[in-house]
Parts: C-alpha cells; sequence; structure tokens
C-alpha cells in the first residue's frame, strides 16, 4: 500500500496536510509512525500554479513547503498526527526553523474539513496550555486551497540520502527526537 501514487490511495485513507520547515525533516518523521500509509512532498498555500522549487525558494509564490500524510484513522487519528507535529518542529518561530529560514519554512496546518479545523484548533490550545515551548506558538491554521507535489527528487528524501550532510545533522535529529518522545507510535517491524 505505501507504493501506491497518491491519486490511487484508498478512500479510507484520511489526509493530513502540515508545514513545519523543511519538508525532508517533517517526510522522514511521519514515515515512521504506524498508521501512516503514505507522505508526499510538496507545496501549498500559494498564488502560482505547479511552482518548482526552485520558485518557492524564491519567496515570491506564497507557497509553503509542506507534507501530505495518508493515514490509517483506525489506527491513528487527526489529534495525534497533530501530537507529533508539535512536539517533533519548533512552532514559535515566524518563517523559520534553525537556520532554514524564509516565508516557505512557516509552520502551518492546512486543514481538509471543518472536523479537522475543529480539531487543529483545540489541539494547538492544548500544546499552548501543556507549554511544550517556552515561546508562544505561532502556528497557522487554515483551509487547504491548493497543493501541488513536490519534484521526485524530493520524495523520500532522507531515505533515499541518509548520509547527506543536511540529512545527518538536521533530518536525523529530528527523526531520533520521534523516535525518543513516541516509541508507541513507532511503525512495527514488518515480518519477512
Amino acid at each position: 500500500m505505501t507504493d501506491l501514487p497518491s491519486n490511487q490511495m484508498p478512500d479510507s485513507l484520511e489526509i493530513a496536510t502540515l508545514g513545519g520547515g523543511c519538508f525532508w525533516c517533517v517526510e522522514a518523521v511521519y514515515q515512521q509512525m504506524e498508521g501512516v500509509a503514505k507522505v508526499v512532498s510538496g507545496y501549498s498555500g500559494g498564488h502560482v500554479k505547479n511552482p518548482t522549487y526552485r520558485e518557492v525558494c524564491g519567496k515570491k509564490t506564497g507557497h509553503v513547503e509542506v507534507v501530505q500524510v495518508y493515514f490509517d484513522p483506525t489506527v491513528t487519528s487527526y489529534a495525534e498526527i497533530l501530537e507529533v507535529f508539535w512536539r517533533t518542529h519548533d512552532p514559535t518561530t515566524m518563517d523559520r526553523q534553525g537556520n532554514d529560514v524564509g516565508p516557505q519554512y512557516r509552520s502551518v496546518i492546512f486543514t481538509h474539513d471543518d472536523r479537522q479545523l475543529e480539531i487543529a484548533r483545540a489541539s494547538k490550545e492544548a500544546a499552548e496550555e501543556a507549554e511544550l515551548w517556552p515561546d508562544k506558538i505561532v502556528t497557522q491554521i487554515e483551509p487547504i486551497k491548493n497543493f501541488y507535489v513536490a519534484e521526485n527528487f524530493h520524495q523520500d528524501y532522507f531515505a533515499n540520502n541518509p548520509n547527506q550532510p543536511y540529512c545527518m545533522y538536521v533530518v536525523a535529529p529530528k527523526v531520533e527526537k520521534f523516535k525518543k518522545l513516541f516509541k508507541e507510535k513507532m511503525k512495527k517491524p514488518q515480518a519477512q
């Protein structure tokens, strides 16, 4: 099931669209999560149709680097997807994650329906009340208006390039943080 193109995913799956910095990081984290069937890196929220990575990095498209997480709601919930989101990136920095700076790295949840909007708002409020971060959460929550799949080069980036310096020093620590904080939410090894 995980190898199906996103347009051939089963209807029983739900989609979460999240921006939390570089999509390589967010993608790598959710690929480890139980109940997640597929993660697709792409661009959302802007005004340019079919943007390229170079255009998005040019900061004039309005797009954010995001992932679409296809998950089985009978295994993991949208609220659990968001629980991981709040803990595996810094939702308190406007338009940046570490050294990645620009509007394409803003923290955002793009909701697909009113139910997701309600859950996202409640989840953000709960994260603020729990004081997960010392500073105020600046994550934006807005209805999704578009999604464009990123170039093939960006799909499964960490899995395909684990020894690339950015992956070793930026992506890998986020994956390790997920594994440490959410052991019970990790995918179980597949029987051979």
